[in-house]
């Protein structure tokens, strides 16, 4: 700050810069509604036709529940509930299940809601792509009904494409996406400004009398058209999600200054244009542009709709790093795509599994009318999930009086439950798809979670202490080669199962023996000065807990280097890395029901290797099997 108050000018730079990145990545889904939205709202499912009260009402309908849903909800209340600087719903999740004073039930119950929440995002980042994309490829049939055939097979081959590109990072198309949605917005606020000063009298939909009126003269029907609405807020769960890339102030800034205003202006353009010329609702976005503008904007729009879809492939990355290291999840390969940003990542198995659903929904469904029947029950539950997280939070942390959270949050939680109920009349048109997807989901993260718990509870059962195994070993007996072993474990205090076989059978115990302990807080960063925790055991034994949070990767060689200051002697080339190989096998006396217990054991099988995981060098990893019955 300077002297007189004001910001530095190096503050408003970054800010600025940081807001510019946060069009491109936290703004790319909700910024493409408007390809589709409007059009939906008027389709056979809701029955309703563009008269001029009906046109009034949807746009009143839509205008509110920006206005309420993200900007009230998400940007005023749902931003403030961070942890430590990080969003999203496992972040959320993390925030309020750390709390000492709740019990084990009620732990358990906030994992399921966070589980939950995470399921149906994996809808959203399936639906958003193919939607977008087909949504944008469409303009070509205001041009020509000679491209209609070709619709599916293009959006196809952009959709191939961009998840090809996943491995190559998206540094420096990343640099790209803020200034082309910045183009974006722009060129839809101005789109849709010329069409409102040829009917101003569009702006009638700012009241929201327009909205009630709607919902008393239509009644079920209306409330069916919510289903149709919602398609606007899609993509205001990545106001929070992706609030840790760029902190709160910047995603504020660009949706109250750009965002907001630009959408508003595109669907009231839309709508003063139903008004003028009903037959325009074939596709009223493109219908906006001059003819001599339609190529340049369905180009424009296909790189918004790319770079809407970049954002959920990035979100789903970043979901699937957060689930594997609160343990939600089997450990999944993951490689850094960039040396200088940390939140670059690949993950290929979500990668091409994400790209398998997309395709199967676009060929499946055709097009994006279709697509719209499945969307938006996956980000309405997602929403309501957050509400009673957030609520739970307003109550135990920020202290809100119950009246007050009540009145706030409760009311928030009336509309996702009321937004979502209207998304499940279209069930059998497709909405069973992400509801499905999600059911999958949340199914094989409580199995793995449980599972996970069962084996513990296993390897507890026969554990040795430490101290113990120390006192009885013979030392003319026990070979100690000169180097360092670092064991696995999973148990602070007792002997890792891997050396106990390497005791037994060999007879070895190495002049240096770490004990590793990797432990995932629930809080998304850990300083570096408080990463290691060291107990000295005697006879050169120690125990290193190296502590990450969710949002971080493990690099166990990396962190083992500097503790050779602190009594841990470690030389890369003398260590070897001692990792337990568990087959889970099927006990008589099982610890999970015989369903969980298979499914367990295929998800544990398919889990990415430990070493490569904590990134452990590959030629000085020794693995050692055992037989653990759940």
């Amino acid at each position: 700050m300077s002297e007189n108050g004001t910001p530095h000018p190096v503050s408003r730079k970054r800010t600025a810069a940081l807001t510019l990145s946060a069009l491109g990545v936290v703004y790319g889904d909700i910024g493409t509604s408007p390809l589709y939205t409007v059009k939906e709202c008027f389709s056979e499912f809701t029955g309703l036709k563009p008269t001029p009260e009906d046109v009034l009402g949807i746009l009143s309908l839509i205008t509110w529940a920006l206005i309420i849903v993200v900007t009230l909800k998400y940007v005023m209340v749902v931003m403030r509930a961070d942890n430590r600087g990080e969003g999203g719903v496992l972040a959320l999740m993390a925030l309020v299940s750390r709390r000492t004073e709740i019990s084990a039930g009620r732990r358990n119950l906030y994992l399921m809601l966070g589980m939950a929440g995470a399921a149906l995002f994996y809808g959203d980042c399936l639906l958003t792509p193919a939607i977008s994309v087909l949504s944008a490829i469409e303009g070509l049939n205001v041009a020509t009904p000679a491209f209609e055939p070709l619709v599916v097979p293009i959006s196809l081959g952009v959709l191939i494409a961009l998840f090809a590109a996943q491995k190559f990072g998206t540094g420096g198309v990343g640099r790209l996406f803020g200034p082309i949605t910045f183009i974006w917005f722009v060129v839809i606020l101005i789109l849709g400004l010329r069409q409102i000063v040829e009917l101003p009298q569009v702006l009638q939909a700012l009241s929201p009398l327009q909205a009630i009126d709607f919902m008393i003269r239509h009644g079920f029907v209306a409330f069916v058209a919510l289903g149709a609405v919602t398609l606007a807020i899609t993509g205001a769960e990545a106001l929070y999600a992706d609030m840790g890339h760029f902190g709160p102030k910047p995603i504020r800034i660009a949706w109250l200054g750009l965002v907001l205003p630009s959408l508003l202006a595109n669907y009231y353009g839309q709508g003063a244009l139903l008004l003028a010329d009903p037959t325009a609702l074939e596709n009223p976005f493109f219908r906006l542009a001059p003819g001599w503008m339609l190529y340049p904007l369905v180009a424009l729009a296909t790189a918004a709709t790319v770079i809407a879809s970049q954002a959920t492939i990035s979100g789903a990355f970043s979901m699937a790093q957060q689930a594997t290291l609160l343990g939600l999840s089997p450990r999944v390969r993951i490689q850094h795509t960039s040396a200088s940003e940390f939140g670059q990542i690949y993950v290929p198995a979500i990668n091409w599994l994400q790209l398998i659903g997309v395709v199967i929904l676009v060929v499946s469904f055709k097009s994006s009318t279709n697509l719209a029947a499945a969307y938006g029950i996956a980000v309405t539950g997602t929403m309501l999930v957050t509400t009673l997280l957030v609520f739970v939070l307003a109550v135990r942390a920020w202290k809100w009086s119950w009246p007050f959270a009540i009145l706030v949050l409760g009311s928030f939680g009336v509309i996702d439950a009321t937004l979502m109920s209207a998304n499940m009349v279209k069930f059998v048109q497709g909405g069973w798809v992400p509801l499905a997807l999600a059911v999958v989901i949340f199914t094989a993260m409580w199995t793995w979670l449980k599972g996970r718990r069962a084996v513990a509870a296993r390897e507890n059962e026969g554990a040795l202490p430490m101290e113990a195994l120390l006192a009885s070993i013979n030392p003319g007996r026990v070979h100690r080669p000169q180097g360092t072993a670092v064991y696995l474990t999973a148990f602070s205090g007792n002997a890792p199962n891997c050396l106990l076989h390497n005791l037994k059978h060999n007879e070895v115990l190495h002049e240096q023996v770490v004990l590793l302990t990797v432990e995932v807080l629930d809080e998304p960063y850990v300083p570096p000065n408080a990463r290691a925790l060291i107990k000295h055991f005697g006879k050169g034994v120690h125990h290193v807990t190296l502590r990450y949070g969710f949002m971080e990767q493990p690099d166990v060689p990396r962190d083992l280097a500097p503790l050779a200051d602190r009594g841990v002697p470690f030389d890369p080339m003398r260590t070897s890395y001692f990792v337990g190989r568990n087959s889970f096998v099927e006990a008589t006396r099982p610890l999970l029901p015989r369903w969980q217990e298979k499914l367990f054991l295929t998800l544990a099988r398919v889990a990415a290797n430990a070493g490569d995981f904590f990134g452990l060098p590959a030629n000085r990893v020794v693995e050692l099997g055992s037989r653990i019955e759940i």
